[in-house]
């Protein structure tokens, strides 16, 4: 799945998806999905489709039945979205290094050497 550029309609509407997914907050760690780095990819397909590729922090993870049906419940919530698919993966691995600098700095962890 790749994303196209944010100026044509569907990247818009990839943007929109993913401005809606900021709204997610993983319950173990209090910040949101996108922000964590958790979201590796929004698509939109033809008639609408949102196509969502995610992670979470660790293999197991207990929440990640929260975080999926969050994630498709916030694009499902994207006016002009008809369908949610996510597609869970765990390549690659989640590193704290995909996090942004807010919730690097919100986690404590401003002082780690990024890799």
């Amino acid at each position: 799945m790749s994303g196209q550029a944010a100026t044509t309609p569907t990247g818009a509407l990839a943007e929109a998806v993913r401005r809606a997914l900021g709204m997610v907050i993983d319950p173990e760690l209090g910040e949101n999905v996108v922000d964590l780095g958790l979201i590796y990819d929004v698509a939109i397909a033809d008639g609408g489709v949102a196509l969502i590729q995610m992670t979470t922090t660790t293999r197991g993870c207990p929440a990640s039945g929260y975080l999926e049906e969050a994630v498709r419940e916030a694009a499902r919530g994207v006016p002009a979205i008809s369908r949610v698919e996510v597609f869970m993966t765990y390549e690659p691995k989640w590193t704290p290094d995909m996090m942004n600098d807010e919730a690097r700095r919100n986690l404590g962890l401003t002082g780690r050497r990024r890799l």
